[in-house]
């Protein structure tokens, strides 16, 4: 794709989590698609690795952020960054997530409370502010990703995804008159490095309930584009989500994520 190929040349789009797995899938896919990105994580190093890949394949500008948003100056930092008039953000793209392996009890509460930040209140901190922008210009596009287990028993981590899911479906429906889309994306299991970094013995899943980034992102993209407040990649999650909704908890809880 050359620059003269480009549908969406003066729109940025902002990726949280984007050194891996799902966001940086989303980063290269709206790349791909002619946006500017910046690229929002932890680790420096592997953010202006993933710049500089985008740049030299896609011709579009890829800007770092380094900031941890369980961190209050981390959240700050991204707010301040949306917040700009001279540099509008269109498309925020709530990425950034961790997973906890032990049940609740056995959790540091210290631990739990920085999952419920960046799952929660990191990301509607975030909307709050790209939404200030969205308003004035009346368009905009915000993808928070949640997950399946948005309606399953599954600790504390479906409490938070369900918590995105409410929050997309009200916002989607409370700013769609004034042209911004907002969608909750609810993969399932996703081949990325969530599982390794919390320590969970993948083997648990079943080979065919795996799902790849590009697909969920592919699909995440286009339902967001058409307006859709939930978007559940693949018909075998479709159908797990609806049956969870008459099915018995303890038949649809899934299984125990058990260590590595």
């Amino acid at each position: 794709m050359t620059p003269a190929d480009r549908k969406h040349s003066e729109t940025t789009a902002l990726v949280t989590g984007a050194t891996a797995g799902i966001g940086a899938e989303f980063a290269r896919q709206l790349a791909e698609q002619g946006y500017d990105v910046i690229m929002v994580a932890r680790d420096t190093a592997r953010l202006q690795a993933k710049a500089e890949e985008l740049e030299r394949r896609y011709r579009v500008r890829a800007e770092v952020l380094a900031a941890d948003l369980a961190d209050d100056a981390g959240v700050a930092a991204v707010v301040a960054r949306l917040s700009d008039p001279a540099r509008p953000v269109d498309i925020l793209v709530n990425n950034a997530g961790m997973g906890l392996l032990r049940s609740f009890a056995e959790n540091d509460i210290a631990d739990e409370k920085r999952h419920l930040k960046l799952h929660v209140e990191s990301a509607m901190e975030l909307t709050h502010a790209a939404l200030q922008g969205m308003l004035v210009r009346q368009s905009g596009r915000i993808i928070n990703v949640a997950s399946v287990a948005a309606f399953l028993p599954r600790e504390t981590y479906s409490a938070a995804k369900a918590w995105l899911v409410s929050f997309s479906r009200w916002a989607n429906l409370a700013y769609a008159r004034r042209g911004i889309r907002v969608t909750a994306v609810c993969p399932g299991f996703t081949r990325t490095e969530f599982h390794d970094r919390m320590g969970m013995d993948t083997t648990v899943a079943p080979r065919w309930m795996w799902l790849q980034p590009e697909r969920v992102v592919r699909e995440g993209l286009a339902d967001n584009a058409r307006g859709k407040a939930v978007s559940i990649p693949a018909k075998r999650y479709k159908v797990l989500a609806a049956a969870a909704r008459i099915l018995p908890s303890r038949l649809v809880a899934g299984p125990p994520r058990r260590p590595v």
